[in-house]
């Protein structure tokens, strides 16, 4: 049996994922956010109060590196930490203003880079891709 790796499943989502975050990367570089730091300001604008653990299970990365995002977030002064009201261990993460500014900042450029990524494939193939992605994810999941 041959296996090429060039023609794997997940070589193939591995380059494309790392494309795509090198992409977002340069798009918001002027604005001083990551991909990572994108991922939980995205959480945070469609439900703030959310927890270091949801918001570590929300963008599939483990509890220290989401402290790490959450600190750098802190310092640029786009979130606000604020102890949990029922559990005093924890605590809830709010978007600031400037936080909420950025979305209207950042939110085109992704929705443009993913357009560029997807330019001449008809939206019903995008739309069955996402759904077969999500199924192989749920199947090794």
């Amino acid at each position: 049996m041959e296996f090429k790796l060039e023609d794997s499943l997940g070589f193939i989502l591995s380059k494309t994922n790392t494309k795509l975050k090198n992409k977002l990367f340069q798009r918001f570089y002027e604005y001083n956010v990551t991909p990572e730091q994108w991922s939980v300001l995205n959480c945070l604008w469609t439900r703030e109060g959310l927890t270091p653990k949801e918001l570590a299970d929300m963008i599939f990365k483990d509890k220290p590196n989401t402290n790490r995002i959450l600190e750098k977030l802190e310092t640029k002064e786009l979130i606000v930490r604020k102890p949990h009201p029922v559990d005093r261990r924890s605590y809830q993460v709010f978007l600031t203003n400037r936080g909420w500014a950025l979305k209207e900042e950042l939110v085109p450029k992704a929705v443009e880079l993913l357009d560029e990524a997807t330019k001449g494939i008809e939206q019903q193939k995008v739309a069955e891709m996402i759904k077969l992605l999500n199924q192989i994810y749920d199947n090794i999941s």
